[in-house]
Protein backbone atom coordinates (compact mmCIF):
# COMPACT_ATOMS: atom_id res chain seq x y z
CA UNK A 1 0.00 0.00 0.00
CA UNK A 2 1.43 2.98 -0.87
CA UNK A 3 2.46 6.12 2.07
CA UNK A 4 0.06 8.74 1.73
CA UNK A 5 0.89 12.02 0.61
CA UNK A 6 0.41 13.79 4.31
CA UNK A 7 2.35 10.49 5.93
CA UNK A 8 5.19 11.48 3.45
CA UNK A 9 5.56 15.21 4.14
CA UNK A 10 5.14 14.45 7.71
CA UNK A 11 8.01 11.66 7.16
CA UNK A 12 10.28 14.30 5.53
CA UNK A 13 9.50 16.97 8.13
CA UNK A 14 10.08 14.59 10.85
CA UNK A 15 13.34 12.88 9.32
CA UNK A 16 14.64 16.98 8.33
CA UNK A 17 14.00 18.41 11.95
CA UNK A 18 15.87 15.29 13.44
CA UNK A 19 18.76 15.73 11.54
CA UNK A 20 19.33 19.26 11.95
CA UNK A 21 18.42 18.67 15.69
CA UNK A 22 21.30 15.66 15.92
CA UNK A 23 23.77 17.08 13.93
CA UNK A 24 23.46 20.54 15.93
CA UNK A 25 23.20 18.89 19.72
CA UNK A 26 24.43 15.17 18.91
CA UNK A 27 21.58 12.39 18.92
CA UNK A 28 21.79 12.02 23.18
CA UNK A 29 20.99 15.84 23.83
CA UNK A 30 17.69 15.57 21.41
CA UNK A 31 14.33 14.61 22.83
CA UNK A 32 11.34 13.36 21.10
CA UNK A 33 9.54 16.57 22.05
CA UNK A 34 12.36 18.62 20.47
CA UNK A 35 12.49 16.70 16.96
CA UNK A 36 8.00 16.65 17.21
CA UNK A 37 8.36 20.97 17.81
CA UNK A 38 10.78 21.20 15.06
CA UNK A 39 9.67 19.16 12.48
CA UNK A 40 5.28 20.74 13.22
CA UNK A 41 3.85 17.61 13.89
CA UNK A 42 2.07 16.26 16.69
CA UNK A 43 3.36 14.10 19.46
CA UNK A 44 1.06 11.53 18.59
CA UNK A 45 2.35 12.00 14.43
CA UNK A 46 5.86 11.54 15.70
CA UNK A 47 5.30 8.49 18.07
CA UNK A 48 3.03 6.77 15.64
CA UNK A 49 5.80 6.13 12.92
CA UNK A 50 8.56 6.66 15.51
CA UNK A 51 8.85 5.32 18.74
CA UNK A 52 11.85 6.09 19.99
CA UNK A 53 14.68 8.79 18.72
CA UNK A 54 16.58 5.25 17.65
CA UNK A 55 14.11 4.47 15.29
CA UNK A 56 14.50 8.15 13.60
CA UNK A 57 18.11 7.32 13.90
CA UNK A 58 17.98 4.03 11.67
CA UNK A 59 15.37 5.60 9.26
CA UNK A 60 17.63 8.47 8.72
CA UNK A 61 20.37 6.47 8.35
CA UNK A 62 18.68 4.17 5.55
CA UNK A 63 17.46 6.94 3.89
CA UNK A 64 21.25 8.33 3.42
CA UNK A 65 22.28 4.50 2.52
CA UNK A 66 19.76 4.32 -0.24
CA UNK A 67 20.62 6.99 -1.96
CA UNK A 68 24.26 5.73 -2.02
CA UNK A 69 23.08 2.49 -3.08
CA UNK A 70 21.46 4.22 -6.07
CA UNK A 71 24.69 5.95 -7.43
CA UNK A 72 26.08 2.41 -6.89
CA UNK A 73 23.78 0.69 -9.26
CA UNK A 74 22.95 3.73 -11.49
CA UNK A 75 24.79 6.44 -10.72
CA UNK A 76 27.77 8.19 -12.65
CA UNK A 77 31.53 6.45 -12.73
CA UNK A 78 33.53 6.14 -11.18
CA UNK A 79 31.17 5.52 -7.92
CA UNK A 80 28.42 4.04 -10.64
CA UNK A 81 29.20 1.64 -13.51
CA UNK A 82 31.37 2.12 -15.80
CA UNK A 83 34.78 2.47 -13.99
CA UNK A 84 37.81 -0.14 -13.74
CA UNK A 85 37.51 -1.90 -10.48
CA UNK A 86 39.64 -0.14 -8.42
CA UNK A 87 38.49 3.15 -9.16
CA UNK A 88 35.05 1.88 -8.26
CA UNK A 89 36.00 1.13 -4.99
CA UNK A 90 38.33 4.34 -4.50
CA UNK A 91 34.89 6.04 -5.08
CA UNK A 92 32.99 3.62 -2.90
CA UNK A 93 35.92 4.37 0.11
CA UNK A 94 35.61 7.95 -0.36
CA UNK A 95 31.82 8.12 -0.27
CA UNK A 96 31.74 5.78 3.08
CA UNK A 97 34.04 8.17 4.54
CA UNK A 98 32.11 10.95 3.71
CA UNK A 99 29.16 9.03 5.30
CA UNK A 100 30.64 7.73 8.28
CA UNK A 101 32.13 11.66 8.45
CA UNK A 102 28.79 12.82 8.81
CA UNK A 103 26.72 9.81 10.53
CA UNK A 104 29.27 7.43 12.20
CA UNK A 105 27.02 7.65 15.54
CA UNK A 106 24.08 6.79 13.50
CA UNK A 107 25.88 3.89 11.94
CA UNK A 108 27.22 2.69 15.22
CA UNK A 109 24.03 2.67 16.47
CA UNK A 110 22.80 0.10 14.07
CA UNK A 111 26.07 -1.64 13.29
CA UNK A 112 27.65 -2.40 16.69
CA UNK A 113 30.02 -5.66 16.96
CA UNK A 114 28.49 -8.46 14.96
CA UNK A 115 24.90 -6.72 14.17
CA UNK A 116 27.19 -4.95 11.45
CA UNK A 117 27.27 -8.44 9.20
CA UNK A 118 23.56 -8.92 9.45
CA UNK A 119 22.42 -5.20 8.08
CA UNK A 120 20.48 -5.44 4.95
CA UNK A 121 23.06 -2.35 4.17
CA UNK A 122 26.13 -4.39 4.93
CA UNK A 123 24.89 -7.00 3.17
CA UNK A 124 24.51 -4.59 0.28
CA UNK A 125 28.17 -3.14 0.46
CA UNK A 126 29.41 -6.73 1.05
CA UNK A 127 27.82 -7.41 -2.51
CA UNK A 128 29.25 -4.94 -4.74
CA UNK A 129 32.82 -5.00 -3.21
CA UNK A 130 32.91 -8.62 -3.69
CA UNK A 131 31.39 -7.64 -7.50
CA UNK A 132 34.41 -5.77 -7.95
CA UNK A 133 36.81 -7.94 -5.98
CA UNK A 134 35.74 -10.62 -8.63
CA UNK A 135 35.68 -8.80 -11.87
CA UNK A 136 39.65 -7.53 -10.77
CA UNK A 137 40.31 -11.30 -10.72
CA UNK A 138 40.87 -11.44 -7.23
CA UNK A 139 41.84 -14.91 -6.32
CA UNK A 140 39.06 -15.51 -3.15
CA UNK A 141 36.52 -12.51 -3.50
CA UNK A 142 34.32 -13.77 -0.75
CA UNK A 143 37.27 -13.25 1.73
CA UNK A 144 38.56 -10.06 0.35
CA UNK A 145 35.24 -8.38 0.50
CA UNK A 146 34.90 -8.59 4.19
CA UNK A 147 38.53 -7.47 4.16
CA UNK A 148 38.00 -4.33 2.31
CA UNK A 149 35.03 -4.05 4.42
CA UNK A 150 36.74 -3.98 7.65
CA UNK A 151 38.34 -0.62 7.30
CA UNK A 152 34.91 0.84 7.26
CA UNK A 153 33.54 -0.34 11.00
CA UNK A 154 31.92 2.71 12.64
CA UNK A 155 34.04 1.96 15.87
CA UNK A 156 37.48 2.18 13.93
CA UNK A 157 36.33 4.99 12.06
CA UNK A 158 35.63 7.00 15.72
CA UNK A 159 38.64 5.39 16.81
CA UNK A 160 40.71 7.23 14.26
CA UNK A 161 39.33 10.10 14.40
CA UNK A 162 39.10 10.79 18.19
CA UNK A 163 43.06 10.23 17.40
CA UNK A 164 43.41 13.25 15.02
CA UNK A 165 43.29 10.89 11.91
CA UNK A 166 41.45 13.35 9.32
CA UNK A 167 38.61 11.98 7.02
CA UNK A 168 41.07 13.41 4.02
CA UNK A 169 43.83 11.32 5.17
CA UNK A 170 41.37 7.88 5.57
CA UNK A 171 40.06 8.35 2.15
CA UNK A 172 44.01 8.93 0.72
CA UNK A 173 44.73 5.78 2.75
CA UNK A 174 41.62 3.33 1.26
CA UNK A 175 42.72 4.92 -2.15
CA UNK A 176 45.75 3.38 -1.72
CA UNK A 177 44.40 0.24 -0.67
CA UNK A 178 41.46 0.06 -3.57
CA UNK A 179 44.77 0.57 -6.21
CA UNK A 180 46.40 -2.78 -4.76
CA UNK A 181 42.61 -4.52 -6.61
Amino acid sequence: MPERADAARNRAKILTAAEELFTARGAADVTMEDIARAAGVGRGTLYRRYPDRASIAVALLDEHERRLQETLLRGDPPLGPGAPPSARLAAFYEAMVALLERHAPLVLGTEVGHSRFTTGAYGFWRTHVRVLAEAAGAPDPDVLADVLLAPLAPELFLHQTSRGVTPERLVRTLRQLAGLL
